[in-house]
Order: C-alpha cells, then structure tokens, then sequence
C-alpha cells in the first residue's frame, strides 16, 4: 500500500485538475479516497474564480477501476444506509462549477457512477464504462439506477445494469454516454480545453445553469437516492452478496 496521497490537485488557469491517484490499485474507490475527494471538494467549493473541475486517474490502465471490493465486502446494511459513495458522489454532481470527467481505461461500478456524477465526459479510446455491481450480488447504489436512466435513456440503462456489461468509447459515445471521444493521450488535454471554452462565458451564469439544470432534470433525486441506498442495504447483508465477492476476490489473488 502506498503512503502517496490519494488524489492529486493542480491549478491549470481556470480549472482544476483533480487526480485520483492509486493507478497501482486501478484507483480503486476506497474510503480514504472518498475522504480526500471531500477536502478538495471543501477547499474549492466556494472558490468563485473556478470555471470548472476536471476529474481523471492516474495511469492508463483505469479512471476508477469501481469501489475496493475488499472493502466492499465487509460493509452492512448500516453502511449502505450511510451511503458512503453516493454521498461523495451526489457532491460532485452539486459542486458549483461544471466537473468534466476525463476517462482512460476502465470505469466500472463506483468508477462508472462516479462519471456519470460529472457534467461532461471526455472519453480516450481505450474507455470501457459499466455497471457489473449484479455480478457481485449487489445494485448500482451510487446514483447508477437513477443518473444512467437520464443519460443514456431507460431501456439502455435496464440492459446495463441488467446485464452488467461493459461498452467501449464509441458505444458510449453513441448511447450518450460520452460526450466526446478522442486518442488516450488527448483526453486531459481536451478536458482542460472544454474547461477553457466554459470559462470564456460568465461565470455566474454557468454556475445558475448548473443549478437549474440540476433541479429541473432530477425530480424526486431525494426519493431516488433513500430508495437505492435501502435496496442495496438489504443486498449488503445477503449470503449471495458475500460469497459473489469472496468468489472475485479469491480470483484477485490468483491473478
């Protein structure tokens, strides 16, 4: 385990590059890091001088490779009713100035809801987005089971989460999904200049179409967010759920 910190900030001009940094692990999403995104978030929530928030992984491998299933598999019932992620999650999706997620590699599971938290994708070509949450016995309890549907429309997002399958950059893009595609070495890059392009606007007026988009898109986002965090509380404490993530992380360690 690594004493490096686990994410990364960077003032570029009127953006801020944010780094999930643990590319040893795919970045994967473990409490730790779930905390160190709620300082940036409370360093930088009222700095009016933002225009915009760019979200990527260390690495080439992953953007966020999903949750810590090792973690994962300890929590209960009362841990999902905290809604550890989702918490952290619906934060980015409400920070004042538009988050663009700038993704290479895998985004599955806590790493796809992540994305799918952020105003704006910039996906690189290697991208592969989905909600496998099914295969380790639980539910995309972070916001997958009711942002997916808004994206990508019901019947996509049904087959998803279903089916747990994964999609590549050009299906995401052409789901809707990504809002953009572009070579792996380009993502940040173009990123930093959708960041550009939204700061040469006025500011206010950016951060109110946030808000207001946000609060016309998502009626019943309360409702929606207590009902995912119980259905995924009485998965969390199912022998299904435990022996699906014994079976992954036995196969982890084979690897």
């Amino acid at each position: 385990m690594t004493d490096a910190p686990r994410v990364l900030t960077e003032r570029r001009g009127d953006a801020l590059l944010v780094t999930l940094n643990a590319p040893e692990r795919r970045n994967a999403i473990d409490q730790q890091m779930v905390d160190a995104l709620h300082r940036v978030l409370d360093d930088h929530w009222h700095d009016e001088s933002l225009a915009a928030l760019v979200l990527t992984g260390a690495g080439d491998k992953a953007f966020a490779a999903g949750a810590d299933i090792a973690q994962l598999r300890q929590r209960t019932a009362r841990d999902a009713l905290k809604a550890i992620n989702s918490g952290i999650f619906n934060r980015i999706e409400e920070f004042p100035a538009p988050v663009i997620a700038a993704i290479r590699g895998f985004a599955l599971g806590g790493g796809c809801e992540l994305a799918i938290a952020c105003d704006l994708r910039v996906l690189g070509e290697s991208a592969r987005l989905g909600q496998p949450e099914v295969k380790l016995g639980i539910i995309p309890a972070a916001g997958g089971t009711y942002r997916l549907p808004r994206l990508i429309g019901l019947g996509r997002a049904r087959e998803l989460v279903y089916t747990g399958r994964m999609v590549d950059a050009q299906e995401a893009l052409r789901i809707g999904l990504a809002n953009v595609v572009v070579p792996d070495a380009e993502v940040v890059d173009r990123a930093l200049a959708m960041a550009a392009e939204i700061a040469q606007n006025g500011r206010l007026a950016v951060r109110g179409a946030k808000r207001s988009l946000n609060a016309l898109s998502r009626p019943g986002h309360e409702s929606a967010i207590a009902f995912e965090s119980s259905v995924q509380a009485m998965l969390f404490d199912s022998d299904d759920k435990k022996a699906r993530m014994d079976a992954f992380l036995d196969k982890q360690k084979k690897n």
